[in-house]
């Protein structure tokens, strides 16, 4: 079985805004990334997101951005390295974030859809899935509020 997710919802307004909501660290940084986002999401670009309850700035590739359209990303699973003697570094791997966005009701609303794949299959695989799940999903609706009512609902919520 592969460990893999889907999640999505619509936001209110325009895809470009929607997109931008995203792209720019600027904005990405009012809602979700709580310690700040550098760096523009843009191909081929490393940035960093940094969660204040999540201490430690996270790298995050930029693996292709088609602009009010896709955004993929890769970055470090978190269950850990791989174990046994046939772990070759002893690093950590990579999952990839597929995002997309389309347009709704002569774009007034924008459809965000955010998969992610790519743990082993492992229990700290499923269980860091679940995980990534969960906060895609928070995410979703930390943007939703940001976007459409100025509101940052994420600040203090895992503290």
């Amino acid at each position: 079985m592969e460990f893999r997710f889907q999640v999505s919802g619509r936001i209110a307004r325009p895809v470009a805004e929607v997109f931008e909501a995203v792209a720019d660290p600027g904005k990405l940084s009012h809602y979700f990334t709580t310690g700040g986002a550098k760096g523009r999401l843009e191909t081929g670009a490393t940035v960093t997101w940094d969660f204040r309850d999540f201490p430690g700035a996270f790298p995050v590739e930029v693996v292709e951005v088609v602009p009010n359209a896709k955004i993929v990303l890769r970055w470090e699973a978190n269950d850990g390295p791989p174990e046994g003697e046939d772990a070759p570094t002893g690093k950590g791997y990579m999952t990839t974030v597929t995002m997309t966005f389309a347009s709704l009701d002569d774009d007034t609303r924008t459809l965000v859809t955010i998969a992610e794949e790519g743990w082993r299959e492992t229990e700290t695989g499923l269980k860091a899935s679940y995980g990534n799940c969960m906060g895609w999903s928070q995410m979703l609706c930390a943007m939703k509020a940001w976007v459409e009512h100025g509101l940052n609902i994420r600040e203090g919520m895992y503290r």
